[in-house]
């Protein structure tokens, strides 16, 4: 990435300020299976708590964050997550990125991408008249 882009873009990885903060303030903690990197700040605030933040390798998208490192960033626990995981079950999936809003969503019948005709309701009824 081009220092002009680092310079002007929010949106995918980090930009300058936050790479001068991060080296002046942060000290890096671990990194995850996507190659985001996780930190905690030098000193602590007025009531105990640290700041604790990541850096994302690629588009700074929340749902990136597995589940152990939200955890971790929230202050559920003080250990870094792979200290006291257990093992992945077998039914556990590998990532894959939110979809909402790109080709790759999902798209039930009737919606306006796949024609808009939705199935004829089923059954034959007569509408609840007070009269009846």
């Amino acid at each position: 990435m081009g220092i002009l882009a680092k310079i002007f873009t929010w949106w995918n990885g980090a930009t300058i300020g936050t790479s001068l903060h991060t080296a002046r303030k942060g000290i890096k903690v671990g990194t995850d299976g996507q190659g985001n990197v996780y930190y905690r700040g030098k000193q602590k605030h007025g009531d105990g708590r640290e700041r604790r933040w990541v850096i994302y390798q690629g588009a700074n998208d929340a749902s990136r964050v597995p589940s152990e490192w939200h955890g971790w960033l929230h202050g559920s626990f003080d250990d870094v997550p792979e200290s006291h995981l257990p093992p992945p079950h077998i039914w556990e999936t590998e990532y894959s990125p939110n979809a909402t809003g790109t080709m790759a969503a999902y798209r039930p019948a009737g919606a306006l991408e796949r024609g808009g005709k939705r199935a004829r309701a089923t059954g034959d009824y007569e509408a609840w008249s007070p009269d009846a």
